[in-house]
């Protein structure tokens, strides 16, 4: 891939596990394994004992291709949140050497966009949990927004809906 030089991966996944790990996410991260392309899957590359947060944050800085798997208990993750502010921020700061590929996996952009659904549910729960520190969830719902945003204005993501057949 061009520009590998400056990248330790060609992509780093963000998912929600407990939705896509055994099934779209993982069968996207063997694919594009298979093809040589050298993936960021925490499963694969964190090991026990490391801390988790700086490692992924390092990761998203180190990859050339970040792909976003919005799933319908994404938004509950903190973690996954965080994961989506940084990778949103490294897209923003160098947008010529970076590429950034929303996935709505059985979600519609406009409920991630708008913050409905499952998406202001979660939120909600944020706001609840971090009362102290509302200014993490804006950002947090900023993230969101600018992920669906990026998605219709931009790049065209991809939006997958269970059972549909192309």
């Amino acid at each position: 891939m061009p520009g590998r030089a400056s990248f330790n991966y060609d992509v780093f996944l963000s998912f929600r596990g407990e939705d896509t790990r055994y099934s779209f996410t993982g069968n996207l991260y063997n694919a594009l394994n298979q093809r040589g392309i050298h993936t960021f899957f925490d499963d694969k590359e964190i090991r026990k004992g490391e801390e988790i947060t700086p490692k992924l944050l390092k990761s998203i800085e180190e990859s050339r291709i970040s792909i976003v798997v919005l799933s319908k208990n994404y938004a509950f993750s903190s973690f996954c949140l965080k994961e989506l502010t940084a990778i949103l921020d490294c897209y923003e700061n160098n947008k010529t050497n970076r590429l950034f590929l929303p996935v709505f996996y059985d979600v519609d952009p406009s409920n991630v966009r708008h913050c409905r659904g499952s998406f202001g549910e979660a939120l909600a729960k944020h706001e609840e949990r971090f009362k102290n520190d509302m200014e993490l969830v804006d950002k947090w719902r900023t993230s969101l927004h600018k992920a669906a945003l990026e998605k219709t204005a931009e790049i065209a993501g991809y939006t997958f809906k269970i059972g549909y057949i192309c």
